[in-house]
């Protein structure tokens, strides 16, 4: 038997170094970021439990859907995966075709306005507002980069002296290419091009990572490629990570369980290189109790 104080020693060690208990508890909270044509907009908030004053990065996970549907659960695993990693993770809800008769500009409006909430209010939520990541899936990681690239589609109401850029870009298989080579072309109605990333990089845009599938026939993996090709160009950082014989949505759990966790690890490496995460990687331990109950 270990003497007492050996043991004591190490459990020491590990409660200061936060080894032993790396996971945080959240809470979860909604509340309205935005109101239009009498509608409420409503963002779902996983927050790390931390002391008061503290405040702790963002990350904004906008949901897929062709700007036609979607909900605010789509990336509600990844969300909450990650506030247990001492990031604030939230789920905007935004206008789309089903829900609003709506066109992907309001949805883009919708982003852009929901970022912009984040950055005049974050601070009272505990976030640091210089430190927060967009993401989102298809027509969601089309949104996500448009608040970073897409500068002239606004709100009236919003206040056009906060910049909804975020701090980094993490894209799920993102719509980046609204032309003839991409996705959505038809639902542009001949403005195809004033909501297209591709066509809009510049220089100075947020670190960006791309999760796509080479076998995506929704939104081409070429797509991807060219949206890196010229980020690169214009000397932003850009990081695309091409997964074999996958199709669209295949980071999605209950579409590829295995892929699920693969992207969750690229991501969180991402986030950690930017050190914008507490703690230890447990993706492969919550992927094991995902599977359990499942």
């Amino acid at each position: 038997m270990k003497p007492v104080f050996y043991i004591l020693s190490i459990f020491l060690f590990l409660t200061v170094t936060g080894v032993q208990s790396q996971n945080y508890e959240y809470e979860k909270s909604t509340l309205t970021y935005k109101e239009i044509d009498g509608h409420l907009l409503e963002m779902i908030i996983y927050k790390p439990k931390m002391p008061t004053g503290i405040k702790l990065p963002a990350i904004v996970f906008f949901f897929g859907g062709g700007w036609v549907g979607g909900t605010t659960s789509h990336f509600e695993l990844q969300a909450k995966y990650f506030a247990t990693r001492g990031i604030v993770a939230i789920c905007p809800d935004y206008r789309t075709y089903k829900s609003h008769k709506t066109t992907p500009f309001e949805s883009v409006k919708d982003a852009r306005s929901s970022m912009r909430y984040l950055k005049k209010y974050g601070s009272d939520l505990g976030i640091d507002t210089n430190k927060i990541v967009a993401s989102g899936g298809s027509a969601g990681g089309h949104l996500a980069a448009s608040t970073a690239i897409i500068d002239d589609i606004n709100e009236e109401s919003d206040d056009l002296l906060l910049s909804p850029k975020p701090f980094a870009l993490a894209l799920f298989n993102p719509v980046v290419d609204t032309g003839k080579k991409g996705y959505g072309k038809e639902k542009m109605n001949g403005r195809e091009f004033e909501i297209s990333p591709v066509h809009q990089i510049t220089s100075e845009l947020p670190p960006t990572i791309i999760l796509h599938g080479k076998n995506d026939k929704t939104v081409p993996y070429e797509n991807v490629v060219r949206f890196k090709h010229l980020m690169k160009q214009e000397g932003n950082k850009c990081i695309l990570v091409g997964y074999k014989k996958q199709e669209h949505g295949f980071f999605n759990y209950n579409k590829k369980p295995k892929y699920f966790k693969k992207t969750l690890l690229k991501t969180e490496s991402f986030l950690e290189d930017y050190n914008l995460l507490k703690g230890e990687s447990w993706v492969k331990k919550y992927y094991k109790e995902l599977k359990n109950n499942s």
